[in-house]
């Protein structure tokens, strides 16, 4: 470690020691993980999207856990209010005075569970504390963590008494990572390692432990702050997000936000992967998960039945990266 850096290296190993920490209570689900990883170096938040029990809430409790971030949970419901999710001033009556009670938003690493079973009232008290890190109650603003990270998930199967996001909340995300069911191998060890237990999940259960102190997630960020991005490989991106703006099976594109996210997550996955400056091979590797929820078909596309990774995919194909 250099003063408040890092060095490479320790970034990579810290990473997989993160890694070991979570296979032990989580089977597969590697991608998660690192798009995980990337959004912690990188300050930004994920949405994990797929059907009910594959272990969207038991990965971010044992990333929290590993981390040693300040662990909240929010379970979103119809008649959460926004008050519920940062907070109210309420008044004492042995005092007469108000006294702030913080909601569940003042921790370090959220999770945000069926962010769209609530109304866009209550999904939008997140927006400040996702673009901000800080809240306003009654006009007064109070600031979060630093390292203030929200994991929300939502579950694409049921539709009934659900509120899909905005699209300005979905901007706010770093990346919209889809979990599949595991492999049948992945599965035998689920029914393996979890049949024989009862009742709440724990990770520290299943013997996760904390590898990382704040200083050396400080330490880490300012070294992917540091790894470089040439012109050409700004170029490239740039490219990239313009080219969903142009594409006809694209009714709204990614906005410059998109560009400049996909740019800090792409340093942190060079530092992960060991190097201090990009290739467009780390631009490539994360252009779906960081675009794909920011994009809206054309009425055209969807009458094809056309998907949204799909028309993706297609456009990274056709856009020439820098050699």
């Amino acid at each position: 470690m250099d003063g408040n850096r890092m060095n490479v290296g320790d970034v990579g190993v810290l990473a997989g020691r993160i890694r070991a920490e979570i296979a032990k209570a989580v089977v597969g689900q590697d991608e998660a993980v690192n798009l995980l990883l990337v959004a912690l170096f990188a300050g930004g938040h994920v949405l994990l999207e797929g059907p009910p029990g594959t272990a969207k809430t038991l990965l971010a409790q044992s990333f929290a856990r590993s981390v040693a971030l300040d662990y909240g949970r929010i379970q979103f419901t119809p008649d959460l209010t926004p008050g519920d999710v940062i907070g109210a001033n309420l008044f004492n009556f042995q005092t007469s005075t108000f006294t702030l009670t913080r909601g569940p938003v003042f921790c370090e690493l959220l999770l945000a569970d069926e962010i769209n079973r609530t109304p866009p009232k209550t999904q939008a008290a997140l927006l400040e504390a996702m673009q901000e890190r800080q809240v306003t109650i009654d006009g007064v603003s109070h600031p979060l963590s630093p390292r203030f990270t929200v994991v929300a998930t939502q579950n694409p199967i049921e539709q009934q008494g659900t509120y899909p996001l905005p699209e300005a909340q979905l901007d706010r995300f770093l990346f919209k990572h889809v979990l599949n069911y595991p492999s049948i191998e992945q599965e035998r060890a689920i029914v393996v390692g979890h049949g024989q237990r009862t009742g709440q999940m724990d990770p520290a259960a299943f013997g996760v432990e904390p590898v990382l102190d704040r200083a050396a997630i400080d330490a880490a960020v300012a070294t992917v702050a540091q790894a470089r991005l040439t012109d050409e490989v700004v170029g490239y991106i740039v490219d990239l997000v313009r080219a969903t703006r142009d594409s006809t099976d694209i009714e709204s594109g990614a906005s410059p936000r998109a560009g400049a996210m996909l740019a800090v997550a792409a340093r942190a996955t060079a530092v992960l992967d060991g190097r201090d400056y990009v290739v467009p091979d780390d631009v490539k590797a994360l252009a779906v998960p960081a675009l794909r929820h920011r994009l809206i078909l054309s009425a055209a596309a969807e009458i094809e039945g056309r998907k949204i990774d799909q028309v993706l995919k297609g456009l990274i194909e056709r856009v020439a990266a820098p050699r």
